[in-house]
């Protein structure tokens, strides 16, 4: 029996200390800290959805997303991080691949550059912008394997400029090896295959870095509430001025990482604004195409009506390039066109001279905004034709309708399509507001009072038929009056100022950085076009990035 004792002992012992040795070789990265001060001095902001409730988020384990790249980035000096900058911090992807031509950078260096940025703001308390919420595990071992193929040899002759360049995924898109929330603890668990954009990114060489945050549900869950705001995620932060500036959104986690250099690019996504906002709130480059022009499958809706991905960037030939990336026709999408648009790829190589542009301007604007009246009046002076124009009165009644019940049917579908149900619980609308009132607190500290009204619109299939011609019919007259009368390129608007015009249109729309307020806030000028006229309207852009040259990096994310 003492034997017996004795060696139930040992083994007791044994445990204990391979318990501790455990705990000691540990590493902790994070720890959640006590963001009430923040949230109090956000109390009375003179914004009252900036009036946070919550900055970091109650679920999310920061440790958990950082730690399986851990051993990879910590190799990473900061000696060679500051002697690569030069070659890629604010450099377009052209420029980055000359120096993996000439041998001076690697795939895998690229790689191990953007994750040292994010590990290094993002674990930080006082720097993160709670953008970056899921990583490639695998992307620096995919970085190598290209890296091995350019040495062998074996690397494809023909590359699309994509290739081997990494990029963030808002993260509303299925991405294989990675969760697929929308923000949502509802879909905290859901897996899915990669969306038809994902693939044909894939197809064409990219290197998928990670996801990012957004406002849940793409900003139609709660109302007046903060943007850029999960309950997955919690608050993403304005790097121009972290809790002084909303990010924009939905697409937020996509404009504040791309505006703070964590990636080439990022992809989101817009119903109405959700791109167009937050690149022009962190002065990025940010393109909402023509519906149709890019696939929706494996993308969580609002309105399979409205709703389409698009390119965020730090300048106007990645935006180019990005979206050629993703292009392709999708039998699954009803809305996808068979039809292709040459010229995107090289848009961003050929810009329109400015002296040839003839472009509409916003009376209204001219009177009420000094930013966007002195940008008129020097491209004015460059040569450009300028038609001042006032917009007809157009009734927009009933968009609220297409949202709600699109989200109704269209939520269902993806659901079925792609949830997987031991991981997924819900199937609809009405089942996430059960899951959600089970933990308000947690799960919608800011209510759901859009998801309330979804359920509650009486709409019939028949009315909402007539809603959408009528709105379409209506956008598109509120900018042909101006666009046809005239014959001009395109209108020249402010950020997201006339995103629902152009939503229900269908109508592309490029938001370029075109300087900053006097609090240092991001705006933009956002040009608008005609069904695809994406090509050209990324030609002007670019002639009028490079008359203005407007961006700057965000300071304290510069280093």
């Amino acid at each position: 029996m003492k034997k017996i004792i004795g060696i139930l002992t040992i083994v007791l012992l044994s445990a204990c200390k391979e318990k501790k040795n455990s705990m000691e070789d540990e590493v902790v990265l994070w720890r959640p800290y006590n963001d009430s001060i923040e949230v109090a001095a956000n109390a009375d902001h003179e914004i009252e959805r900036m009036q946070y409730k919550l900055i970091q988020s109650k679920v999310l384990d920061k440790n958990e997303v950082f730690l399986p790249l851990y051993d990879e980035v910590s190799k990473f000096s900061e000696e060679k991080y500051h002697a690569l900058a030069p070659m890629i911090l604010e450099q377009n992807i052209f420029a980055i691949r000359d120096f993996i031509e000439q041998g001076a950078l690697s795939y895998e260096e690229l790689v191990l550059f953007y994750l040292h940025r994010i590990y290094k703001y993002e674990l930080n308390n006082n720097t993160t912008l709670n953008t970056v919420i899921a990583l490639n595990a695998k992307v620096v071992e995919q970085a190598r394997a290209l890296d091995q193929d350019l040495k062998m040899n074996r690397a494809p002759k023909i590359q699309h400029p994509i290739y081997g360049m990494p990029i963030l995924l808002k993260d509303n898109i299925n991405t294989t090896g990675m969760k697929t929330t929308a923000g949502s603890l509802a879909l905290i668990n859901n897996e899915a295959e990669d969306a038809f954009i994902v693939s044909n990114l894939k197809k064409n060489g990219a290197l998928i870095l990670g996801k990012v945050n957004l406002s849940e549900w793409a900003y139609f869950l709660c109302s007046g509430c903060p943007v850029g705001y999960s309950a997955y995620g919690g608050q993403t932060l304005n790097p121009y001025g972290r809790r002084i500036f909303e990010t924009g959104g939905s697409s937020s986690g996509s404009g504040t990482s791309i505006a703070a250099n964590y990636a080439v690019a990022a992809v989101g996504t817009e119903t109405s604004g959700s791109i167009l906002s937050p690149s022009s709130q962190n002065s990025v480059v940010g393109l909402k195409p023509t519906i149709g022009l890019l696939s929706r499958t494996g993308i969580v809706p609002i309105s399979s009506t409205l709703d389409t991905p698009g390119p965020m960037t730090k300048n106007v030939v990645d935006n180019a390039i990005l979206l050629s990336a993703m292009l392709g026709h999708d039998a699954q999408d009803p809305a996808s066109v068979e039809k292709e648009f040459p010229g995107i790829l090289s848009a961003g190589l050929h810009p329109v001279e400015i002296s040839e542009m003839r472009l509409g301007a916003f009376t209204e604007l001219m009177k009420t905004d000094s930013i966007y009246r002195n940008t008129v009046e020097d491209l004015e002076k460059a040569g450009a034709q300028i038609v001042k124009f006032t917009p007809p009165d157009v009734n927009m009644d009933g968009f609220l309708s297409i949202l709600n019940i699109d989200m109704r049917n269209d939520l269902p579908k993806y659901l079925k399509e792609f949830g997987v149900p031991a991981n997924v619980k819900v199937g609809s609308v009405q089942e996430v507001i059960n899951f959600n009132k089970q933990d308000s607190t947690v799960r919608i500290p800011y209510g759901q009072s859009l998801f309330e009204g979804i359920i509650a619109d009486t709409t019939t299939k028949e009315k909402l038929l007539e809603i959408k011609a009528n709105l379409e019919k209506n956008g598109r007259l509120f900018f042909d009056s101006a666009l046809d009368t005239h014959g001009l390129d395109a209108i020249l608007s402010i950020n997201n100022y006339h995103a629902g015009y152009a939503a229900v249109a269908k109508y592309p729309a490029l938001t370029v950085p075109m300087g900053y307020k006097e609090t240092g806030e991001p705006i933009s000028l956002t040009f608008i076009g005609k069904q695809f006229s994406e090509a050209n309207l990324l030609r002007m852009g670019k002639a009028f990035e490079n008359k203005f040259k407007a961006r700057v990096m965000p300071k304290g994310y510069g280093e």
